[in-house]
């Protein structure tokens, strides 16, 4: 992997600071964007998935360039560090991963993130930001399904805020004790 370049004054913690570094696990959790349109959303999962040493899975059409100056602007100089991989449709991906397993991101579905026991390897997976995971996708796995409890009156949330929430869950979860010392 190239060594990272870093904007322009910007400054990184100190070697010694292994309070804010953890090792990542050999199978560490995976993020699935289904259909992201809006590159800026992109650009900030991308640096979420660095920040967790996690692979992004981007399924079906894209409709923006990876070179997009919005995603790059959001991902700043972390996209080429995220292990990347593109799949043609969610068949494509089920069949890339076999033994893995899902959690459906979605607002209709019943049970909380916060009752999910998470495991290293497991793949979170988002829906696009206008439509959120296509209905055939969460009506032939509703097992998978779950969502972020919000108060009633909310429709959504960010897509890069929901990645950030239950990636970090799913973090706590698999990595605890794992620390750098």
């Amino acid at each position: 992997m190239r060594k990272p370049s870093f904007m322009r004054g910007a400054t990184l913690p100190p070697e010694d600071r292994t309070d804010l570094a953890w090792s990542v696990p050999e199978a560490p959790l995976g993020i699935v964007l289904v259909e992201p349109k809006i590159p800026p959303n992109v650009g900030a999962v991308s640096r979420i998935c660095a920040a967790l040493g996690a692979p992004l899975h981007l399924v079906g059409r894209l409709t923006y360039r990876e070179d997009h100056p919005a995603r790059r602007r959001a991902g700043l100089d972390y996209w080429p560090l995220v292990e990347k991989a593109y799949h043609e449709d969610w068949a494509a991906l089920r069949a890339s991963c076999p033994g893995r397993r899902f959690h459906l991101l979605s607002v209709r579905a019943g049970r909380s993130l916060y009752e999910v026991r998470f495991e290293p390897g497991d793949l979170l997976a988002f829906g696009s930001e206008d439509d959120g995971l296509p209905a055939a996708i969460t009506e032939a796995h509703p097992e998978e399904c779950v969502r972020i409890p919000m108060v009633r009156g909310v429709r959504s949330l960010n897509l890069a805020s929901s990645v950030a929430i239950a990636a970090y869950e799913a973090a706590r979860q698999t990595m605890t004790g794992s620390r750098a010392s």
